[in-house]
């Protein structure tokens, strides 16, 4: 089974200090970049996160604060990431819940503006979870009857992510072998900011999907209560919800001044 493309996808893994989207950071990521025609290119790097990666972590990926120590930080590598990931499509497993909202926040500290306005996502364990309900060790045995002997390696888990999807697209002839379809199929819901923050309703509008304003349209929120847009942009809240309330509190004003 190949994967049909009309444009590069790039499956990618990361290794982390922790699971907090917005202050947890990088200390490896792996990009696997499959082209139409077939080729692949694969990238590893270990970043210091500069900060210290607790001891729990560490028994997880292996990864403590000797061995990133001399590597570069994730500025250092943004621009070279960015330009490796921004033509393509992306995939990976649990990214659209974790890799790809971290990776986002990243990047936007890194001053690098990444969106995913040209980009779809396909996220393997959602499929998996549709179809089998198991872990990535798990969907590697049954998928591809193999043994994921190097988990929580940030390369080993980004070839394992490739291999079972092609192995699912085998498996189950209903998943149509269309970047966009897998994507669409792998979301779990209509949300604008990654983090699942700000979603989208049965009319496409933006509504908050937490607080006191749940199930409320952002534009309305902001427009009736200005405190609440100060409060998110002073609060924990990641740096990409930040951004897409505040284009949306632009837009919402633009529109107002036409």
């Amino acid at each position: 089974m190949h994967l049909q493309l009309t444009k590069p996808i790039c499956f990618f893994d990361l290794e982390t200090t922790g699971i907090n989207v917005a202050k947890d950071r990088i200390v490896e990521i792996s990009i696997l970049k499959v082209y139409p025609n077939g080729n692949k290119e694969s990238k590893t790097w270990l970043v210091n996160p500069e900060m210290s990666i607790p001891a729990e972590v560490v028994a997880i990926h292996g990864i403590s604060d000797e061995k990133v120590a001399n590597a570069p930080t994730f500025k250092a590598l943004s621009k070279e990431i960015y330009n490796m990931i921004k033509d393509s499509d992306l995939g990976g497993f649990n990214s659209d819940r974790f890799d790809i909202p971290l990776l986002a926040e990243e990047m936007l500290r890194a001053e690098v503006d990444f969106d995913m306005k040209n980009m779809v996502s396909i996220d393997v364990q959602t499929i998996f979870h549709k179809m089998e309900k198991r872990t990535l060790e798990a969907a590697y045995k049954f998928y591809c009857d193999k043994d994921l002997t190097d988990a929580h390696s940030a390369e080993a888990d980004t070839i394992a992510t490739y291999e079972v999807l092609l192995s699912q697209l085998d498996r189950y002839p209903e998943l149509e072998n269309n970047v966009k379809k897998l994507a669409e199929f792998s979301k779990r819901k209509q949300s604008v900011d990654f983090a699942g923050f700000i979603i989208l309703d049965e009319d496409e509008e933006e509504i908050f999907s937490f607080g006191k304003h749940k199930g409320k349209k952002v534009a309305e929120v902001l427009e009736n209560e200005p405190g609440y847009f100060g409060w998110i942009l002073n609060a924990d809240f990641p740096l990409y919800t930040k951004k897409i309330l505040t284009q949306i509190k632009l837009k919402k004003l633009n529109n107002k001044l036409k």
